[in-house]
């Protein structure tokens, strides 16, 4: 079983992996802490981006020669083939890592895993160590794959009674920040950018039109962008007919703060369609930032 110590240190690596989201894609965030044979922190490190060193190696890289009979602490299994970079699985072992924790396993394996093949090689390994707390980051790429296509967040401002409404000044500043966790924010006008301007690099492509307002078509044409996560700004023609679809992935409502006694209004929207389940409610400013997963 997994110590205190190795627990603390899976969440210090799921807390870093995030520093990789909107820049990753098609990869995955992925964050890894390195302890030595005593059980202190040598290295850490995530992966940036496509191309770039993944998170063990950037983990190991810090840690050095301390990492000979120590733990890896990662996120997500490590990779067990050569493609930009070297597999991962095999820059442990050149390690000299006498065990693993992964959270996540990954479901772009190629033939034996990278768990199997460390365990093959006489380390020791636990998988699933803090999976579900690990999905909080790797959730919405594990669901692109699934479906085989980006992971579709839509952001709608409403009025009090629950109704689309145009955006306020707060609504634009919730989804300046939120974007920074996405490849694509798609505008209300259909227009698309990256997230994080110039995140990417040269391994992403922005579709240069107007991302067409058929569901279908839209989903492919972020599909071949090579987006994993998408941020929807509504109310738009595609985000209503997305819903109506059951495409999105995640629904967030920006809605103003109700006044204590405030009348209600003749007819109340429902908020969440059918099939949504709340997944967080806090407060910004004057709004209320309502998320909810589909179920």
């Amino acid at each position: 079983m997994p110590t205190s110590v190795e627990l603390a240190a899976m969440r210090r690596a799921i807390i870093i992996s995030a520093s990789g989201l909107g820049a990753t894609s098609p990869n995955p965030a992925v964050g890894c802490v390195i302890l030595d044979d005593a059980g202190r922190t040598v290295g850490e490190g995530y992966h940036p981006r496509k191309g770039d060193p993944h998170a063990e190696v950037n983990a190991l890289a810090a840690a050095g020669a301390r990492a000979a009979g120590g733990t890896a602490v990662v996120t997500l299994e490590p990779c067990n083939h050569d493609g930009l970079t070297p597999a991962c699985h095999q820059a442990l072992l050149d390690a000299k890592i006498a065990r693993v924790l992964i959270a996540v396993m990954d479901p772009t394996s190629r033939g034996a895993g990278g768990a199997a093949r460390l365990r093959q090689a006489g380390v020791d390994v636990q998988t699933h160590v803090l999976e579900e707390e690990a999905l909080v980051v790797l959730g919405p790429w594990r669901t692109s794959l699934s479906h085989q296509r980006p992971f579709l967040h839509l952001m709608i401002q409403t009025d009090p009674a629950g109704y689309p409404a145009a955006l306020t000044a707060e609504a634009h500043a919730e989804i300046e920040l939120e974007r920074q966790a996405h490849d694509l924010l798609i505008s209300l006008d259909g227009s698309a950018e990256e997230g994080q301007i110039g995140s990417h690099g040269s391994r992403f492509s922005v579709p240069a039109q107007l991302v067409p307002d058929e569901p279908a078509d839209a989903v492919a044409a972020l599909t071949e962008a090579g987006a994993r996560s998408v941020l929807l700004v509504g109310p738009s023609k595609l985000g209503e007919r997305l819903l109506c679809k059951a495409l999105v992935d995640r629904l967030t409502l920006l809605v103003p703060v109700l006044e204590p006694a405030q009348a209600a209004a003749t007819t109340l929207a429902p908020l969440l369609p059918d099939g949504y389940v709340l997944s967080r409610i806090t407060r910004a400013g004057s709004q209320l930032v309502v998320s909810a997963e589909r179920g």
